[in-house]
Order: C-alpha cells, then sequence, then structure tokens
C-alpha cells in the first residue's frame, strides 16, 4: 500500500511525503502506521478520525483533516490523505 501526504495552505502544497507499506497487516492498520509515520516526519500530532473523515476514506480512499480534527492550532488548511496503490 503507498499513501500520500500533503500538507496544504490557500490551494499550495506546503510540505508532502509518500508512505509505503508492504507488511502483511490490515488496511487500517496500514493507514494508521502510515499516518503516525507521517505526522512524526511533520512535527505534527495525529488527528483525530471524525465520522465524516471515515466515510469519505472508505468512499473515496482519500479524505482532509481539517483544524477540528487537530487538538493544537495548525498552521495549515488541512492534511489531505489519498491512498495511491492497494495492495
Amino acid at each position: 500500500m503507498k499513501i500520500w501526504f500533503k500538507l496544504m495552505k490557500h490551494n499550495h502544497m506546503l510540505q508532502d511525503r509518500t508512505v509505503e507499506d508492504v507488511s502483511e497487516e490490515t488496511r487500517t492498520h496500514k493507514v494508521l502506521a502510515a499516518l503516525e509515520e507521517a505526522c512524526y516526519a511533520f512535527d505534527l500530532a495525529q488527528p483525530i478520525w471524525l465520522d465524516a473523515n471515515i466515510s469519505e476514506f472508505r468512499r473515496h480512499a482519500k479524505t482532509k483533516f481539517r483544524q477540528d480534527s487537530f487538538i493544537e492550532d495548525i498552521e495549515f488548511d488541512y492534511l489531505e490523505v489519498q491512498v495511491l496503490e492497494e495492495d
């Protein structure tokens, strides 16, 4: 599985990172582990998965975490998570 993470502000990408996981873990475990790795690389607290994020991710393999998903203030508009390749 390959997942692309992008920090966006005013429709411009500030940073991005691609995480690849070839383990035998479940899809959910792979996504959560990749999110943890990307947030560590961005020096960012992990966002909270709201119902809207879960629903959007299930439908489109993509979601955006905005300020309401973070406990601390963020200096970007959203963190976008998109699955590029499935196993």
